[in-house]
């Protein structure tokens, strides 16, 4: 009696411990149950958890030990890659991850009926970003369930639809503390920027899906000017160019802020402060050349990925895991996640919920896909120069120095830099 009431004792610590370390067990009880290892963001542990429950119950002639872990999509395929064959069996990612991971062996290529059932549910722009040609064979590698994108969030008691047209309509109405946040110091909203005006990037990879050669058209003559006009934004005191979630979720809150650029993910926090004056449209244009002839309204155009689901190719149950990650992205679990966290669905069918076609966020990241760039074959480099490229310029706007075009040159010659070129240095 005595080692029964140890056992169990144990077993409940160990569910704790895990429990405290970010997991939530499963199933733990049968010994013989099929283990599962997930792997999403913390804003996503309450929806995976449900996931799992409602698995389990739409299996039951199979015993489940599932086990949500907390892993951010931004970073997954460092953790992943530095363990593989221990790595999650499930997990979520961004498309534009792919790359790394499959050639890490770390994703298992979707087929048969099953990826017939995928691409028949989803959009095909969700298709094509999980798609991956390698040594001359075209695969899908992951299943979509929503966009990744960014918009404009405001607080229509200060702003207009007219207004936030434009990032000048915009800081016109920002009197007094009031500011409009775009976050400067974050690549992946700052080449929006670029994208406007066409400026791009061409990765080569080889047969391993290894970059090597980038070439980037950011500091050519038109990408001097689009880097001009981010500077002057930096240098307008009405705009909040060091902003980030946290300070943008409370600048909405202490009314500071009355615009943003940000995510789906922010929604369900920027509307609790803004309550009936909560809005959301696409992003606003740009002023390129201001004070010049050749003067003209620019529109950003951001990244537009897609998260995955996608499933290891160590995985021990396989097959499971991939019935899990179909599980995790069919329609009604898409519609479900919208609920949840607002996620537009990539699923056709789910798009046209009356409750998405209704949502004022789902309406702006439609629109704003109108005029998006496809985050696919992004250098792995593109991220840290622009990072260095905007603190430089907010401690530029501090300092009054900010030398525009070395900055933009040194910006441009570390994005070529690649895996290769340092080897063969």
């Amino acid at each position: 009696m005595k080692k029964t009431v140890k056992v169990a004792c144990g077993l409940i610590a160990l569910c704790s411990a895990l429990s405290a370390a970010g997991c939530n067990c499963m199933g733990m009880g049968d010994p013989n149950a099929i283990k599962l290892t997930v792997w999403v963001s913390e804003a996503d542990r309450a929806f995976a958890t449900q996931v799992a429950n409602d698995f389990k119950a739409a299996n039951p002639d199979k015993s489940y030990n599932i086990v949500i872990d907390i892993q951010g999509e931004n970073d997954v395929a460092t953790r992943v890659l530095n363990d593989v064959e221990n790595a999650a069996d499930v997990y979520s990612c961004a498309n534009d991850q792919l790359s790394k991971l499959i050639n890490g062996d770390a994703l298992a290529q979707i087929a048969g009926e099953r990826l017939e059932r995928i691409k028949a549910a989803n959009s095909q722009d969700s298709i094509d970003s999980a798609t991956v040609a390698l040594n001359g064979q075209t695969g899908v590698y992951g299943m979509p369930y929503t966009d990744n994108t960014f918009f404009l969030y405001y607080n229509k008691s200060a702003l207009t639809e007219t207004d936030v047209q434009s990032i000048d309509g915009i800081l016109n109405k920002c009197v007094g503390n009031k500011k409009f946040a775009f976050p400067m110091t974050d690549g992946w909203y700052t080449s929006a920027f670029y994208f406007g005006k066409n400026l791009g990037y061409e990765v080569t990879y080889n047969d391993n899906l290894a970059e090597t050669n980038i070439v980037c058209e950011f500091d050519n003559e038109t990408g001097v000017q689009v880097t001009q006009a981010m500077w002057e934004l930096v240098k307008d005191n009405r705009v909040k160019a060091d902003a980030d979630d946290s300070k943008i979720t409370a600048g909405f809150n202490d009314g500071s802020i009355i615009a943003a650029v940000s995510g789906i993910w922010n929604r369900t926090t920027i509307e609790s402060y803004l309550g009936d004056n909560f809005a959301a449209a696409k992003l606003p244009t740009y002023t390129f050349a201001k004070g010049t002839a050749n003067a003209e309204q620019v529109q950003l155009v951001p990244f537009a990925g897609y998260k995955l689901m996608g499933v290891n190719n160590y995985s021990k149950n396989k097959t499971d895991a991939m019935d899990f990650a179909e599980f995790y992205t069919n329609k009604e679990n898409q519609i479900k996640h919208f609920e949840a966290r607002g996620f537009v669905p990539t699923d056709e069918t789910a798009r046209q919920d009356e409750r998405v076609q209704a949502d004022v966020c789902a309406k702006a990241i439609t629109a704003q896909l109108a005029h998006a760039k496809t985050q696919k074959d992004v250098p792995s480099t593109l991220w840290v120069p622009l990072q260095g490229l905007g603190s430089a310029m907010i401690t530029g706007a501090q300092s009054g120095n900010f030398d525009l075009r070395a900055q933009l040159k040194a910006c441009v010659e570390a994005i070529e830099t690649t895996t290769q070129s340092k080897t063969e240095q």
